[in-house]
């Protein structure tokens, strides 16, 4: 969350309404036309039943308002713009206090099947639908309690069981796999590659073993972790993570699967 953007956030006005060009919408109208079909086949059912109880235009990009207005009856969210990307301790904060921080731009016809950073898409169409969930909604605020809780230097311990449920989750819907994540429900290309490919690994879902493994934001996945009932998730809010992090951290991370960037 502190890499570097060539995007440029946009600034709502006086209202909270963010001004969009019919280039951005058409934008918005094509990812949303092509990514309904994949996500009504592939997609977990909760979210599926978020996506609908949301109705958000397929025409053109929603206003954050207008999600927080059909939200907040059903779990107490909000839906606020912010940059590009912000730093884990606002991320945490915001979450906390059950404001998701939603990217206000939305990727270029460059970057259409898949982008490295989130967009509004990836925050609207990706995230929104698990917050009406109240068992959802609960786990995203607890990660950010305990978020506002850690030292710097565990965030990216704790930011690891967000990537692989809420951004990066699979579940299993009669006996198939089906996405959860918001990272795959709003990626043209991932969504699919994470259900239907023999490339990646699948993992059965545990907390230790997620909080040990590392990841890449700007690849396809090789690893998911599989949530075979809902349930299993919506009662890790009840763990203490504080000390899950701890056991995490004394046995030590995992080897990636995957070859690390250079830098420099």
């Amino acid at each position: 969350m502190a890499k570097r953007t060539h995007y440029i956030a946009k600034t709502p006005d006086h209202k909270g309404l963010i001004y969009y060009s019919e280039e951005e919408h058409a934008i918005w109208r094509d990812l949303y036309a092509q990514q309904i079909p994949s996500a009504e086949r592939y997609s977990a059912s909760p979210y599926l039943a978020g996506l609908d109880m949301l109705s958000m235009s397929d025409k053109c990009i929603p206003q954050c308002n207008e999600i927080t207005e059909r939200l907040m009856p059903l779990t107490g969210w909000s839906i606020t713009p912010v940059p590009a990307l912000i730093g884990f301790a606002r991320f945490f904060k915001m979450l906390s206090e059950k404001t998701f921080p939603a990217a206000s731009f939305i990727r270029s016809r460059a970057d259409f099947d898949y982008i490295e950073e989130p967009d509004i898409f990836h925050e609207i169409f990706g995230h929104t639908p698990l917050l009406t969930n109240p068992g959802f909604a609960h786990f995203t605020s607890r990660i950010g309690e305990i978020g506002t809780r850690v030292k710097p230097a565990d965030y990216s311990w704790l930011i690891r069981l967000y990537w692989f449920t809420i951004e990066f989750g699979l579940t299993m819907d009669a006996g198939k796999y089906k996405a959860l994540g918001s990272g795959l429900t709003s990626s043209p290309t991932e969504l699919i590659y994470s259900v239907e490919s023999a490339v990646p690994e699948r993992r059965a879902f545990n907390v230790i073993d997620i909080l040990r493994t590392p990841y890449r934001i700007d690849i396809h996945q090789p690893v998911y972790y599989v949530i075979e009932n809902i349930d299993d998730l919506f009662q890790v809010a009840d763990r203490d993570l504080l000390a899950d992090i701890r056991q995490a951290q004394s046995l030590g991370l995992f080897e990636p699967r995957y070859q690390c960037q250079l830098t420099g």
